[in-house]
């Protein structure tokens, strides 16, 4: 249907893009909602840090296995009636979030919520991309989507914080519910009710495949998140999923390939370029999980708080907004992929070299301000040409499959990213751990030395003496667990660089990267493109 037909004659073309953005930004805030201040949501509900790693990646799961199933209700459903349906369920399931109280409670309403966003997100995006008019609308359309996905997690926690400061957790799911009405209101009072693509039946939607689907990746989940925690196949219920993942993905592959109508078309996988762009978005999403640590260092180290720690991380929005600007220019300029692909694996190895250095007990943040920015560049470059060149290197009827099988990607990649945090923490902590105990027991005089010199501080503020030599055994343990995680880091962000430099190598040994000709003009976006 033509734009004019879809919004009132009266709209201006900037109306609709900015009323879309309005809709589409909350909705992408609610994905990292329940990770928005880790310690509060620990505080309030009583969990563990792990369940709210789970609650985050349950809600990432029903997108990734609702993606391919979304569109035969974008194609059946009128548009405004489809996104009134949409937002009418997300904000009762915000409602509901903000009223439950028990974990049992909160993770089936937050896997509801992923299969709603879905659907929103799929609208908005279409909407989005039908108001660049230019012949490069997908290629700048799929830029500033996954600008705002790179900037979503220190967006909402920045949001959040003042909210948590002075009300209970839970109240952010309030907060997000007034975000989503203004925006929603503004959309439906321009919309005619009208469809953006030819009407298909509901009949024969395939159920099975979602519910295969989507418990291997609830399951994967929790052998990543918790497998850690409980000691790995030590436990029987990471025994049991550690089985099970491989076998529904391997039930749902050979299932697909029986049906007439599969849920995904497995023959992208005889494609070679979507392995090269599915590999460079596993190693992407790796590298940049190790961000988290730097918002960790400035919280636990240098002491700042929630606020000022994401008020700082604006700096590194700063830089995805530069790096996406700077790659659509030169995709839509057809410039050389191999070049843009190392420029952007070579500035995260900067970060990460560079960074290994400046991790210290005392610093002054304006020194990171650079070095943010840098991240966020190397990451704008990589972001939106990699998920270009996957749907690209397949026909234009295997495009949406393409786009689903990298958002399951996407979502493994980044349980895989928590996981691998959460083990290298411990391990390399533990060793460091025992290396330090170990030059304090050869080094007594010093261990002395500095329990009496925290005994004098805090006597001399007036604390009482035996007191004052218990909080002193406290400081230094403080002491040693920050030593401890410094060291953490600095190994950890040793790794991503060699990683990164190893990626760029891969990248320079395989010239058939550049004979891919990105074209998604006639490809529509990813119902989801988290």
């Amino acid at each position: 249907m033509a734009d004019k037909q879809l919004f009132k004659a009266w709209v201006p073309r900037w109306l609709i893009f900015l009323t879309t953005l309005l809709l589409l930004l909350p909705t992408l805030l609610l994905f990292a909602m329940s990770t928005a201040n880790v310690s509060a949501a620990v505080g309030y509900y009583g969990i563990e840090p792990a369940d709210v790693q789970f609650s985050l990646l349950v809600f990432y799961a029903a997108i990734a296995a609702f993606t391919p199933l979304e569109t035969r209700f974008f194609n059946r459903i009128a548009t405004k009636e489809y996104l009134l349906i949409c937002l009418s369920l997300q904000l009762v399931f915000a409602y509901g979030v903000y009223h439950s109280h028990h974990l049992g409670v909160i993770l089936p309403i937050r896997f509801l919520q992923g299969i709603v966003n879905c659907g929103t997100t799929s609208i908005c995006l279409n909407l989005l991309f039908r108001q660049l008019k230019s012949d490069h609308a997908r290629e700048i359309g799929y830029s500033i989507f996954y600008g705002l996905i790179l900037c979503v997690a220190p967006l909402t926690s920045l949001m959040a914080a003042p909210l948590i400061d002075q009300y209970d957790y839970k109240v952010i799911y309030k907060a997000i519910t007034f975000c989503i009405i203004p925006g929603a209101i503004m959309l439906l009072s321009i919309m005619h009710n009208v469809r953006l693509s030819r009407k298909t039946p509901l009949y024969q939607l395939d159920w099975v495949s979602f519910v295969l689907y989507a418990g291997a990746l609830v399951l994967l989940a929790y052998v990543l998140v918790y497998g850690q925690q409980l000691n790995w196949f030590d436990d029987p219920m990471v025994r049991y999923g550690a089985f099970l993942v491989p076998f529904l993905l391997l039930m749902n592959y050979w299932r697909q390939k029986s049906l007439k109508r599969p849920y995904v078309y497995v023959e992208i996988f005889r494609y070679k370029n979507i392995w090269i762009g599915l590999l460079l978005l596993v190693i992407l999403y790796l590298v940049r999980g190790s961000f988290n640590l730097t918002s960790q260092y400035f919280a636990q180290v240098l002491g700042m708080d929630p606020i000022h720690t994401y008020r700082f991380l604006l700096w590194n929005m700063l830089g995805v907004v530069i790096g996406c600007t700077i790659s659509t220019r030169l995709v839509i300029l057809k410039k050389s992929l191999q070049a843009l692909w190392c420029t952007g694996f070579a500035l995260l190895a900067i970060y990460h070299a560079v960074m290994v250095h400046f991790f210290s007990t005392e610093a002054n943040p304006s020194h990171y301000i650079l070095l943010l920015i840098l991240q966020g560049v190397g990451a704008g470059l990589l972001m939106g040409p990699i998920v270009l060149f996957i749907i690209s290197s397949v026909p234009t009827v295997l495009s949406k499959s393409a786009s689903a099988i990298g958002v399951f990607v996407r979502f493994s990649t980044f349980s895989l990213s928590l996981a691998s945090l959460n083990f290298y923490q411990l391990y390399f902590e533990k060793i460091h751990s025992n290396q330090l105990a170990e030059g304090l027991n050869q080094s007594n005089s010093l261990l002395a030395q500095r329990l009496s010199l925290y005994q004098q501080a805090l006597s001399a503020s007036g604390m009482p003496h035996d007191q004052a030599g218990r909080a002193a055994h406290a400081l230094l343990a403080k002491s040693m667990h920050k030593q401890d995680f410094l060291r953490f880091c600095m190994d950890y962000y040793q790794l991503m660089a060699i990683i990164c430099v190893i990626t760029i190598v891969l990248i320079l040994l395989m010239p058939i990267i550049n004979k891919t000709i990105i074209n998604v003009k006639n490809k529509q976006p990813a119902a989801a493109g988290f």
